[in-house]
């Protein structure tokens, strides 16, 4: 604004301006990779550019089931709605054809025997009640259909059969909707964080899933895929590679007893994609651990699945799971406070490869941790000697009677010598 009213010069405004821009460092922030597998187990992926969207109509009943609730709601409240027009219209339309409609046949139904297809029926709104009364079983007796008219017949069993069918469709998606096996998974939770640190000498990759509500998963399973980008020799780019990586189970199969929150293990080994990753190169790295947990709802019987993933920046080097169930008074009891809770331990900080060309790495490190605790237990006792030296000395000087006495002894030769204890 000045520059422009030449205030001051516009060349020194530019200058300074420069100037101010170079001093302040420009940091740029580490394009954020896109998940594959959200942390409440949520697919990240967008289709597009389906050109056959007549295959979702050939399996209607899971594309009402896969609808959000307000849309299937829509649906089930237009579905009845509609039969109901529909079949109104029907009646109304045999009514008429059959004179029901025609006030003249009003009086002469009194001195005659003339008898109309439905009784009571003589405007569409009325048709439209009958319609209700009729798919709905509601029976009030003011309108009732009589043997005069075939067609009438015909078109009573075909909206009963009609709405059987809607009843059973839109029931059944009601029922599949509030029973999906996800909601179940809403209380099997991972952990924010995975860890990687040693157990039994070697290098693991650990986690822990817990299960919130009493009732069991049955046959509950644990597998880990590692997704990341990959280049083949021949130059194919593979955006989404997965692999598959063993769970270490003590049991034959991958089964796991999920009765308390467990601690899942993938020992790093040969076999691993993280065999040749170290602590400074995992920042670096571009993937992503999926985790997936299925089993069988123990009240239900359905088959469920929970998932989570864990990327770079989620995996803590040298970390280790707080311990969370205790026994207490016969009873084993979980500190859910401290699920995701991890102390920092002593870990390689080189690869599993590393570490088993040359096993004294290891040794090495739990030395070097080893003497740290102990410098550590040291100067803590230091600190809390000096600590207790320095209150009994203030508590000295602030209470005059607690000062030692000043005591003086006398020598035979007659000499005074006074001495302080």
């Amino acid at each position: 604004m000045l520059a422009r009213k030449s205030i001051i010069p516009e060349e020194y405004v530019l200058a300074r301006i420069a100037a101010e821009n170079l001093r302040k460092p420009r940091i740029r922030d580490r394009p954020r990779k896109a998940r594959f597998i959200a942390k409440n187990g949520a697919c990240n992926l967008a289709h597009k550019n389906i050109r056959e969207q007549g295959r979702f109509l050939q399996d209607i009943f899971t594309t009402l089931v896969d609808l959000k609730w307000r849309h299937t709601l829509v649906i089930f409240t237009m579905s009845f709605l509609c039969s109901w027009l529909l079949f109104a219209m029907m009646w109304w339309l045999v009514a008429f054809a059959h004179g029901d409609m025609d006030p003249s046949t009003e009086n002469t139904a009194n001195n005659t025997k003339w008898t109309p297809c439905v009784t009571c029926v003589r405007s569409f709104t009325s048709a439209f009640l009958f319609s209700i009364e009729v798919q709905v079983t509601i029976g009030f007796g003011g309108r009732m259909m009589t043997e005069e008219c075939p067609l009438a017949i015909t078109v009573l069993i075909l909206q009963n059969i009609v709405g059987l069918i809607i009843n059973a469709v839109m029931l059944g998606c009601i029922f599949m909707k509030t029973a999906q096996a996800h909601r179940r998974a809403e209380t099997l939770i991972f952990s924010r964080q995975a860890v990687i640190a040693v157990r039994n000498g070697k290098l693991c990759f650990m986690f822990r899933v817990g299960d919130l509500r009493k009732s069991m998963i049955i046959s509950a399973s644990v597998r880990i895929q590692v997704v990341r980008k990959t280049t083949t020799p021949e130059g194919e780019v593979i955006p989404i590679h997965q692999v598959d990586i063993p769970v270490d189970n003590p049991i034959e199969s991958n089964n796991i007893f999920l009765v308390a929150p467990l601690i899942i293990c993938h020992v790093i080994d040969k076999r691993s994609p993280l065999y040749d990753i170290s602590a400074a190169d995992l920042a670096l790295q571009d993937l992503e651990l999926i985790v997936i947990l299925e089993g069988v709802v123990e009240t239900t019987g359905i088959t469920t699945q929970a998932r989570t993933s864990y990327i770079a920046e989620e995996i803590l080097w040298g970390h280790r799971f707080v311990p969370i169930v205790t026994e207490e008074e016969g009873v084993y009891a979980v500190d859910y406070s401290k699920f995701g809770n991890t102390v920092k331990v002593a870990a390689p900080r080189c690869s599993a490869r590393e570490l088993d060309e040359k096993p004294s790495i290891l040794i090495q490190t739990l030395q070097k941790s080893e003497l740290s605790h102990q410098n550590s237990l040291r100067k803590r006792n230091s600190m809390r000697r000096n600590n207790s030296i320095r209150r009994s000395n203030s508590m000295r000087r602030t209470n005059p009677s607690l000062m030692v006495p000043k005591v003086q002894f006398i020598t035979p030769e007659g000499s005074q010598s006074a001495s302080e204890t």
